[in-house]
């Protein structure tokens, strides 16, 4: 025990220090926030306003189609816009409200080419239409969406237009839902119309049911050349030898315009089984058949092959720069994804 009295020196408590006061923040970060809230303060309303103004433009376009304007110029002003999405909502209370046949069907055309996911609720609607014009713009749009949305379009098989049929057989093999296989070739078996029989053998390799082999197999010794054309388009698209075979031996021939009639087969194929064939036709002596060969290898899946594309662009001359650009126009690429692919070659700042 401590000669004081208090308690012992092991069981004294720790002095209590007040707590350190707070430090001032250094000048340097005074001066970044002052100079960074205004500017954040601004960033809300400036994009606010902007969308404003895009979809103002937007619900300008839409009021003269609305009207009879031209529908190309209103798509293409739309997705300069970037305002699809925005339009296909706006799209179907328009046409709620518009009765004239002819203004209606410029709606529905339009709403079928943006390709706006927002707009696929009014397209199922459209695809049961008393207008079979509407209807047949209803089933181009779900196509263009790869709409899985098959029992809107599947009564379309038996429409009495046959532009409605040839968009529904479209539509269905875009749905890539094997299930469709049976009905497309039920349908083929009984269509008059060569063009739309061809659609429908076309989408029945699309749609992936690889059960529709022998039957497509079977429509490649037709007497109508677009019926062998769709059943070896089918083929390949199913990856078939057959299929393959048939395009290859078109690829074969000297006649250029016939080699590009076998090149065509491979629209739509992925590009893991077209890529074998495709890929050496990239240094073919005919470039309009090497650019259009690597355009259907980047849809088909080949990110690399729209690098291809944009650099044989940069680096062509005259008329065979035109070739590669007019595939470049068919995949609309953006000018800032060209740019970055441009960067990342080394060729442009």
């Amino acid at each position: 025990m401590d000669f004081d009295g208090g308690p012992p020196a092991c069981h004294r408590s720790a002095p209590v220090r007040p707590p350190p006061a707070p430090r001032a923040p250094s000048l340097l970060l005074v001066v970044l926030l002052a100079a960074l809230l205004p500017l954040s303060g601004l960033a809300g309303p400036a994009s606010a306003s902007k969308r404003a103004q895009g979809r103002a433009e937007a619900d300008a376009v839409l009021a003269q189609v609305a009207r009879g304007g031209p529908v190309p110029a209103a798509a293409s002003r739309l997705r300069y816009l970037r305002q699809e999405s925005y339009a296909a909502e706006e799209i179907g209370p328009l046409l709620r409200n518009t009765f004239e046949e002819r203004k209606r069907r410029n709606l529905a055309s339009l709403l079928a080419s943006l390709g706006a996911r927002e707009g696929e609720g009014t397209l199922v609607k459209l695809a049961s239409d008393a207008d079979s014009t509407v209807r047949m713009y209803a089933a181009q749009g779900l196509a263009k969406l790869g709409s899985r949305n098959t029992a809107a379009v599947l009564p379309l098989l038996e429409d009495k237009s046959s532009g409605v049929r040839r968009e529904a057989a479209r539509a269905l093999g875009a749905s890539r839902n094997p299930k469709m296989g049976r009905s497309l070739m039920a349908a083929a078996k009984a269509e008059q119309d060569l063009e739309v029989r061809a659609a429908l053998l076309e989408a029945a390799g699309a749609c992936g049911d690889a059960k529709q082999r022998p039957g497509l197999k079977t429509y490649l010794d037709s007497d109508s050349e677009s019926t062998r054309f769709a059943a070896a388009r089918g083929l390949c698209r199913l990856g078939a030898p057959e299929g393959f075979a048939f395009a290859q031996k078109l690829l074969g021939n000297p006649d250029k315009f016939v080699r590009r009639q076998g090149l065509a087969l491979f629209e739509g194929v992925p590009a893991k089984k077209a890529s074998p064939v495709l890929s050496p036709l990239l240094k073919d002596a005919d470039r309009t058949l090497a650019a259009t060969a690597a355009r259907v290898l980047y849809q088909g899946g080949d990110a690399a092959a729209l690098d291809w594309l944009v650099l044989a662009s940069w680096n062509a001359k005259g008329e065979e720069k035109l070739t590669y650009e007019k595939e470049l126009e068919t995949l609309q690429l953006a000018d800032d994804r060209r740019k970055a692919i441009l960067r990342k070659a080394g060729v442009a700042p």
